[in-house]
Protein backbone atom coordinates (compact mmCIF):
# COMPACT_ATOMS: atom_id res chain seq x y z
CA UNK A 1 0.00 0.00 0.00
CA UNK A 2 2.83 2.11 1.01
CA UNK A 3 4.29 1.67 -2.61
CA UNK A 4 1.06 2.56 -4.81
CA UNK A 5 0.89 5.79 -2.78
CA UNK A 6 4.43 6.66 -3.12
CA UNK A 7 4.23 5.98 -7.16
CA UNK A 8 1.22 7.94 -6.94
CA UNK A 9 2.90 10.97 -5.67
CA UNK A 10 5.89 10.74 -7.53
CA UNK A 11 3.51 10.25 -10.92
CA UNK A 12 1.13 13.14 -9.61
CA UNK A 13 3.39 15.95 -11.14
CA UNK A 14 3.58 14.33 -14.75
CA UNK A 15 -0.75 14.80 -15.09
CA UNK A 16 0.03 18.25 -15.37
CA UNK A 17 2.06 17.80 -18.61
CA UNK A 18 -0.24 15.44 -20.28
CA UNK A 19 -1.16 16.40 -23.94
CA UNK A 20 -5.07 18.01 -24.43
CA UNK A 21 -4.50 19.82 -27.68
CA UNK A 22 -5.49 18.70 -30.68
CA UNK A 23 -3.21 18.38 -33.60
CA UNK A 24 -3.39 17.69 -37.24
CA UNK A 25 -0.84 14.85 -38.65
CA UNK A 26 -0.94 13.61 -41.97
CA UNK A 27 1.87 11.35 -43.79
CA UNK A 28 3.06 11.11 -46.71
CA UNK A 29 4.07 7.33 -46.62
CA UNK A 30 0.71 6.28 -48.64
CA UNK A 31 1.19 6.02 -51.98
CA UNK A 32 -2.06 7.66 -53.34
CA UNK A 33 -4.41 6.83 -56.25
CA UNK A 34 -3.26 6.44 -59.44
CA UNK A 35 -3.75 9.90 -61.20
CA UNK A 36 -6.12 9.97 -64.37
CA UNK A 37 -3.78 9.88 -67.66
CA UNK A 38 -4.05 13.68 -68.68
CA UNK A 39 -0.80 15.21 -68.43
CA UNK A 40 1.62 11.83 -68.52
CA UNK A 41 1.88 8.45 -70.39
CA UNK A 42 2.71 6.01 -68.12
CA UNK A 43 1.56 5.16 -64.41
CA UNK A 44 1.18 8.31 -61.71
CA UNK A 45 -0.23 8.27 -58.18
CA UNK A 46 -0.61 11.54 -56.55
CA UNK A 47 -0.84 12.06 -52.77
CA UNK A 48 -2.23 15.30 -51.27
CA UNK A 49 -0.20 15.47 -48.36
CA UNK A 50 -1.12 19.07 -47.27
CA UNK A 51 -3.20 21.88 -48.84
CA UNK A 52 -2.50 25.32 -48.63
CA UNK A 53 -4.59 28.07 -47.08
CA UNK A 54 -5.25 31.63 -45.64
CA UNK A 55 -1.83 31.39 -43.04
CA UNK A 56 0.23 28.56 -45.21
CA UNK A 57 -0.03 29.32 -48.90
CA UNK A 58 1.66 26.39 -50.76
CA UNK A 59 0.81 22.35 -51.13
CA UNK A 60 2.79 19.88 -50.96
CA UNK A 61 1.84 16.34 -53.31
CA UNK A 62 3.71 13.52 -52.99
CA UNK A 63 4.39 12.39 -56.84
CA UNK A 64 5.00 8.68 -57.84
CA UNK A 65 6.00 8.25 -61.47
CA UNK A 66 6.56 4.05 -62.35
CA UNK A 67 9.38 3.70 -64.83
CA UNK A 68 9.28 5.10 -68.20
CA UNK A 69 6.82 7.14 -67.79
CA UNK A 70 6.42 10.94 -68.67
CA UNK A 71 5.33 14.29 -67.64
CA UNK A 72 4.46 17.06 -69.95
CA UNK A 73 5.94 20.33 -69.95
CA UNK A 74 4.13 22.95 -67.96
CA UNK A 75 5.05 25.66 -65.64
CA UNK A 76 4.31 27.57 -62.28
CA UNK A 77 3.44 31.02 -61.64
CA UNK A 78 5.62 30.42 -58.55
CA UNK A 79 9.03 28.62 -57.65
CA UNK A 80 8.48 25.04 -57.42
CA UNK A 81 10.99 22.20 -54.86
CA UNK A 82 10.91 18.49 -55.62
CA UNK A 83 12.35 17.10 -53.01
CA UNK A 84 13.18 13.17 -54.11
CA UNK A 85 12.14 10.68 -51.49
CA UNK A 86 12.87 7.22 -53.73
CA UNK A 87 14.60 6.29 -57.27
CA UNK A 88 15.52 8.00 -60.06
CA UNK A 89 14.36 10.22 -63.07
CA UNK A 90 14.92 13.39 -65.18
CA UNK A 91 14.08 16.98 -64.66
CA UNK A 92 14.82 19.67 -67.84
CA UNK A 93 14.12 23.26 -68.25
CA UNK A 94 13.10 24.66 -71.88
CA UNK A 95 16.64 25.46 -73.22
CA UNK A 96 18.64 23.57 -70.58
CA UNK A 97 20.45 20.28 -70.94
CA UNK A 98 18.15 17.49 -69.20
CA UNK A 99 19.73 15.97 -66.02
CA UNK A 100 19.48 12.97 -63.93
CA UNK A 101 17.29 13.46 -60.41
CA UNK A 102 17.82 11.21 -57.57
CA UNK A 103 17.01 10.03 -54.07
CA UNK A 104 17.92 12.63 -51.74
CA UNK A 105 18.31 15.86 -54.27
CA UNK A 106 16.23 18.89 -53.63
CA UNK A 107 15.44 20.77 -57.12
CA UNK A 108 14.06 24.32 -57.26
CA UNK A 109 12.02 24.85 -60.15
CA UNK A 110 12.15 28.78 -60.98
CA UNK A 111 8.60 30.83 -61.29
CA UNK A 112 7.69 31.29 -64.79
CA UNK A 113 9.62 28.89 -66.54
CA UNK A 114 9.15 25.80 -68.41
CA UNK A 115 9.76 22.12 -67.00
CA UNK A 116 9.19 18.84 -66.98
CA UNK A 117 10.18 15.93 -64.23
CA UNK A 118 9.49 12.36 -64.30
CA UNK A 119 11.24 8.71 -63.93
CA UNK A 120 13.96 7.53 -65.69
CA UNK A 121 13.61 4.46 -68.13
CA UNK A 122 14.87 1.99 -65.76
CA UNK A 123 13.66 3.56 -62.25
CA UNK A 124 10.71 4.91 -61.01
CA UNK A 125 10.88 8.11 -58.70
CA UNK A 126 8.95 9.65 -55.69
CA UNK A 127 9.31 13.09 -55.00
CA UNK A 128 7.48 15.94 -52.73
CA UNK A 129 6.17 18.63 -55.12
CA UNK A 130 5.90 21.88 -52.42
CA UNK A 131 4.45 25.06 -54.57
CA UNK A 132 1.62 27.59 -54.36
CA UNK A 133 -1.52 25.56 -54.32
CA UNK A 134 -3.76 28.77 -54.95
CA UNK A 135 -2.44 28.87 -58.62
CA UNK A 136 -3.22 26.41 -61.29
CA UNK A 137 -0.31 24.41 -62.54
CA UNK A 138 0.38 25.74 -66.57
CA UNK A 139 0.80 23.02 -69.26
CA UNK A 140 2.41 24.22 -72.48
CA UNK A 141 3.34 21.72 -74.80
CA UNK A 142 3.43 17.64 -74.90
CA UNK A 143 6.46 15.61 -74.11
CA UNK A 144 6.63 12.87 -76.61
CA UNK A 145 7.50 9.26 -75.74
CA UNK A 146 10.30 9.86 -78.74
CA UNK A 147 11.58 13.19 -77.00
CA UNK A 148 11.84 11.38 -74.10
CA UNK A 149 13.17 8.00 -74.89
CA UNK A 150 15.98 10.63 -76.71
CA UNK A 151 16.71 11.78 -73.39
CA UNK A 152 17.47 8.77 -71.57
CA UNK A 153 19.31 7.76 -74.00
CA UNK A 154 21.43 10.72 -73.79
CA UNK A 155 21.53 10.22 -69.95
CA UNK A 156 22.64 6.36 -70.04
CA UNK A 157 25.62 7.59 -71.97
CA UNK A 158 26.42 10.09 -69.62
CA UNK A 159 26.36 7.74 -66.95
CA UNK A 160 29.29 5.59 -67.93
Amino acid sequence: MKRIALLSLLLLPFLGFAQNTQYTVTSFLPEGPLAPNTHYIGEAWLSSVLQGDSELNYNITKATFRKNSTLDWHKHSTPQVLIILEGEGYYQEKGKEPIIIKKGDVVRCPKDIEHWHTASKESLVTYLALYDGSKPTIWTDKLTQAYYDDVAQKLKGDKK
